[in-house]
């Protein structure tokens, strides 16, 4: 039967979601989901270009493509791209058929870098990049820690702030400081340690009414983004906890880390243990955090913490460009 390949649109975003959970069951999303972050990319002030399509034989979606550039790291001439295809539907051409449509479209916007990846375990994805002329730029690890097995008593003490330090929510700074001085303070913390978290390319600043839009998001805890705050109200590190929204029992990691002035103090650590403590409260089964695996401290930390890795995404490139837009 004949292969459709065609863009998609929202009607479309139920069985997006359905092929990216069952492609990628590590990271399964809903259509709410995935309308939000659509939503978010092209609302961006930095505009930045989406083309997603979608495969379907005899009316039923058997694969999806992408074409993206991320405001995080962007560059004009710079797309993140993807191929996605269901387990059932391997090796019938429908990854083949999305390849050479994205190909077509982004040769036509003149792109210079491409970045793409699969898991260290799917042979047939690494096979597929590295014949597209794809070559490893980074490794990523899921780390997850099982809750039901943390034992937080050996931990008691590493959980205690330094004197002079508070643990507030954003929910609790905002109660204490106003809703916009509470996001002001998050933000600086959050632009600051972001520097630093290693990516593939340069990181592209957050503005911060773009930040702001992040407590619009489904996922969003605002009790779950706990902050060290000083007794001047600045605050000096930050752990973000987020909802999933295909999985109650589950709770992503956002951003963890501590602004240069204050490091080697034990804030990450005791945030750390203080999103643990709320994730076993919330009755949550897990929590999942990524890392690069050049990011060598954080990832000893949540060794230590007895997060356990998965297989390694492995990030592709083809090209290169240097500097942002």
């Amino acid at each position: 039967m004949t292969l459709i390949v065609r863009e998609a649109g929202e009607a479309d975003y139920p069985a997006l979601a359905a092929i990216i959970s069952t492609a990628n069951p590590n990271h399964p999303t809903t259509a709410e989901t995935l309308r939000h972050e659509i939503q978010d990319l092209l609302g961006h002030p930095l505009h930045p270009h989406l083309y997603q399509l979608i495969a379907e034989r005899d009316g039923r979606a058997l694969g999806e493509a992408a074409a993206y550039q991320l405001p995080g790291m962007f560059h004009p001439d710079r797309y993140h791209v993807e191929v996605m295809v269901c387990p059932e539907a391997e090796g019938q051409g429908v990854g083949r058929a999305l390849a050479q449509a994205l190909e077509a479209h982004l040769t036509g916007r003149g792109a210079r870098e491409l970045l793409a990846g699969t898991y260290e375990n799917h042979p047939r994805g690494l096979t597929f990049l590295a014949r597209h002329g794809f070559t490893e730029a980074m490794r990523f690890f899921d780390n997850v820690l099982d809750l039901d097995t943390f034992d937080p008593a050996p931990w008691a003490e590493a959980a205690r702030l330094p004197e002079g330090w508070r643990l507030r929510s954003l929910s609790e700074l905002m109660v204490e400081q106003g809703e916009e001085t509470a996001w002001r303070a998050y933000y600086a913390a959050f632009a600051e340690v972001r520097e630093d978290v290693p990516r593939t390319g340069e990181a592209t600043p957050t503005p911060y009414e773009v930040f702001r839009q992040r407590g619009e998001r489904p996922q969003f805890l605002a009790e779950g983004v706990l902050l060290a705050v000083t007794a001047a109200g600045e605050v000096a590190a930050l752990s973000e906890l987020y909802g999933d929204g295909a999985d109650p029992g589950r709770l992503n990691t956002g951003l963890t880390g501590t602004r240069r002035a204050y490091r080697r103090q034990g804030l990450a650590l005791a945030l750390k243990l203080a999103a643990i403590a709320l994730a076993r409260q919330r009755g949550a089964r897990w929590i999942w955090t990524g890392n690069a695996t050049t990011n060598v401290p954080m990832l000893a930390l949540n060794e230590r913490l007895g997060f356990r890795p998965r297989p390694a995404w492995i990030e592709m490139r083809r090209g290169h460009v240097a500097g942002g837009g």
